[in-house]
């Protein structure tokens, strides 16, 4: 009896502690499948990704292909636009110069008497060299490069023989560019290679000029003022507020000039307008030595679309454009010894792709202008006639 019993408690005894373990069994087997079905769905859904992917690569490619396509046809069609522009201004150039736009119209002697105001001095210039060249045309530009502001200038000293280039960065600033030669100011950063010069006095506009040494610039203060300054020396040599009243800008396309001062081959000329002829730009001979006003006239050519203006042998040509920038054309001419007249001088046109010139420099030594026109250093090559040419 006591071994039967013994026997039914080991029985009793196995059967309690083998339900737990296949409990246990029961549940891992059953995360096990979970797991299995997952595996599945995720390689399901890797198989679905990479085939999507593919077709999105073959997609971006086909677009590629077909943009590299449009690209070849778009550079094909901007090359023969370009072709018909070339032979559309060429065409262009041909009927301005067959049709050129009417000349300027002399002004009214009144504006110069108006109310007893002081007359300009109507008296021909007597010209101190023999000097009797006009502009037939420009026969070349090169842009050397693009610096600084829209607006500035750069010049070399118009009367002595350095090949030093002076840079005027914008239309207001007291520090002034200078590289010993052209290449440097050519092939350098845009201040590398250059020599900074400090001026005593900020300048305002862009008609400042480098001559014999000296620099003259234009400063603001409570009137217009011109300061000699000594480019060796560093100083102050002289300063004078011109005799001008009530000034207004020169230049109708160039705001930010009041005073422009130019050189050819008679010396130093200023440009400026007054309110008294608020329409129309005169002109002064400017004594490099004493900063005096040597002489002063009223001239033809009106303010309205003037970007810029210089003097060559004594002849004041101005340079006219839209607002719209276009192309830059001498439209007016003021010869101050009365041999020559805008009705005698063809319109000029020059071959810029920019926007409007702030400042155009005349090298009488060179026969080139040195312009800036929006923030492009160009040179202009002149071809020169003489004046009984023009009759």
């Amino acid at each position: 009896m006591a071994g039967i019993v013994a026997c039914i408690l080991l029985v009793f005894v196995t059967v309690i502690t083998a339900q737990p373990q296949a409990v246990f069994l029961e549940y891992i087997q059953g995360r096990m499948g979970v797991l299995e079905e997952r595996i599945a769905q995720w390689h399901d859904q890797s198989s679905r990704f990479s085939g999507e992917l593919r077709d999105f690569k073959n997609q971006v490619l086909k677009m590629l292909e077909n943009i590299e396509k449009e690209r070849d046809s778009l550079r094909n069609e901007m090359e023969n636009t370009n072709v018909r522009v070339n032979r559309l201004e060429r065409e262009v150039d041909y009927i301005e110069t067959q049709n050129p736009a009417p000349p300027c119209v002399e002004i009214d002697e009144k504006l110069s008497d108006h109310h007893g105001a002081k007359k300009k001095k109507k008296e021909k210039y007597q010209k101190i060299t023999d000097c009797s060249d006009t502009i037939s045309q420009v026969t070349a530009m090169k842009i050397l490069k693009r610096f600084g502001s829209s607006a500035g200038l750069w010049t070399k000293d118009l009367a002595g023989n350095s090949d030093r280039i002076y840079v005027f960065d914008g239309a207001g600033n007291d520090t002034v560019y200078m590289y010993p030669r052209m290449k440097e100011f050519t092939l350098s950063s845009p201040t590398r290679k250059a020599a900074k010069i400090r001026l005593p006095f900020p300048w305002i506009g862009t008609g400042h000029i480098v001559y014999d040494g000296n620099l003259y610039y234009i400063r603001q203060d409570n009137e217009f003022q011109v300061i000699k300054f000594s480019l060796a020396n560093k100083t102050i040599i002289d300063s004078a507020v011109l005799p001008i009243e009530q000034q207004v800008p020169v230049y109708g396309l160039s705001k930010f000039n009041y005073i422009d001062i130019v050189a050819d081959e008679e010396g130093l000329w200023v440009i400026y307008a007054t309110k008294e002829n608020e329409k129309n730009i005169c002109l002064a001979k400017l004594d490099p030595s004493s900063l005096s006003i040597e002489q002063m006239w009223d001239t033809p050519c009106p303010i309205e679309n003037a970007e810029s203006a210089f003097v060559v042998c004594g002849s004041l040509y101005v340079v006219y454009n839209t607002k719209l920038p276009s192309r830059s054309r001498i439209q007016c001419v003021f010869d101050v010894s009365g041999t020559i007249s805008s009705e005698n001088v063809p319109i000029v046109y020059f071959p810029k792709r920019y926007g409007s010139h702030s400042s155009m420099k005349y090298n009488p030594r060179e026969k080139q202008i040195y312009a800036w026109d929006d923030g492009y250093q160009i040179i202009y090559k002149l071809n020169m006639k003489h004046r009984d040419e023009l009759y």
